[in-house]
């Protein structure tokens, strides 16, 4: 089975026609949705609403952007000051959605919706100038085979689709699930390379409480449904993980399953993450106190937080600590004489006596950021 063009097909189906079986019913704000054509309404398709996870001035990138839907609402969220870009790989759904790009733009009070032509597992490949190159200079022998390569490997580093460390949120509607298997290890990869450094993702999907049997995989109808190409409910969360990301959490869950078949249970969830910042481990006297309710917990590096301890931490781990995903559960203690800092991560356990930091600012700061003065 060909799984792209098993998807292209169906999605083709559903911009012509209402596909009922493609998407779970989901509540959305009904303020976001007043300002959308009804054919956007009637033909998007999904499982969740990450649009919720986007900030004023956000750069957003959704992926498998279909009829448009989440990009205009994610578009009213970002501001004037944001911008939000669409990639499909599908003609039918980019036409879709294009055709209402200048009447939204008025609506909106100027452009801030653009769609491309792509593929998830290569974000950096233009695929309409792909196939403007092709009908240029169509592929007839081995040897302009390979200087199609080269070409697709320059386009790829001077003109990328969508640039490396350019985008503040990636969203996604119940699409990860129809990439092939083989092809994911490589888009989450490419979800990594876009994104800045801090940079977060808000991914609904469809996940299996098994996992999925070959008989199912090879039904090109329940691949394209959604249903075949599900991950597991620890595989999502492990490919996030594996892939780089940190704070990885199940934001949320769908308490009934959409489907059940054979006995396996699939329900959409959406998960949150955050690209960490790049930055060196140096250590400048910070500290964390982790709040509670538990015991104990480990960080996505191995740290180890006992309820109310001052742990060590270099000022990387502060600042993802204490703000963004984090931040309601640890406060912050900053170091009261600032040194030059040294390289230095601290081992899994490591306390900081008090004496060091005495006449410290304590910050409690949470949600989206620090206040003034925290690391």
């Amino acid at each position: 089975m060909n799984v792209e063009e098993a998807v292209k097909a169906r999605y083709s189906e559903g911009s012509r026609a209402v596909e009922a079986e493609l998407c779970c019913p989901v509540s959305y704000d009904p303020a976001l949705l007043a300002l959308l054509p009804a054919e956007i309404l009637e033909k998007d398709y999904g499982c969740g609403d990450p649009s919720r996870h986007v900030r004023p001035g956000d750069v957003v990138l959704d992926l498998g952007s279909g009829a448009g839907k989440i990009c205009y609402m994610a578009a009213q969220l970002t501001g004037p000051s944001g911008r939000v870009i669409g990639v499909d790989m599908n003609d039918d759904m980019l036409a879709l959605a294009r055709r209402y790009q200048d009447e939204m733009a008025a609506r909106l009070g100027g452009e801030r919706v653009r769609f491309v032509k792509g593929r998830l597992q290569d974000l950096a490949l233009d695929l309409e100038a792909l196939e403007r190159h092709l009908a240029e200079q169509p592929v007839r022998n081995l040897a302009e085979l390979d200087g199609l390569e080269d070409w697709k490997t320059g386009m790829r580093r001077k003109q990328p689709l969508i640039a490396a460390a350019s985008i503040d949120l990636v969203i996604s509607n119940c699409v990860l699930n129809l990439v092939a298997e083989a092809d994911r290890v490589r888009m989450l990869e490419e979800i990594h390379r876009v994104l800045r450094p801090g940079g977060r993702v808000a991914i609904s999907d469809i996940v299996a409480d098994e996992p999925v049997p070959e008989h199912l995989k090879a039904d090109p109808r329940l691949w394209s449904g959604c249903i075949s190409g599900a991950f597991t409910e620890q595989g999502f969360l492990k490919a996030f993980r594996e892939a780089g990301f940190l704070a990885v959490r199940l934001e949320s869950w769908s308490e009934q399953p959409w489907q059940v078949i054979e006995g396996i249970e699939f329900r959409s969830v959406t998960l949150t993450a955050v690209k960490g910042d790049g930055g060196s481990c140096i250590d400048r006297g910070h500290a964390v106190i982790y709040r509670g309710p538990y015991a104990e917990v480990r960080d996505d590096e191995g740290h180890v937080f006992p309820r109310g301890e001052r742990m060590a931490v270099c000022e990387r781990t502060c600042r993802l600590l204490t703000a963004g995903s984090y931040g309601d559960d640890f406060i912050g203690i900053q170091p009261a004489q600032p040194g030059e800092g040294v390289p230095w991560c601290a081992p899994p356990g490591t306390r900081r006596p008090a004496s060091e930091t005495k006449g410290a600012a304590h910050t409690g700061c949470g949600k989206d950021g620090c206040e003034p003065g925290c690391c």
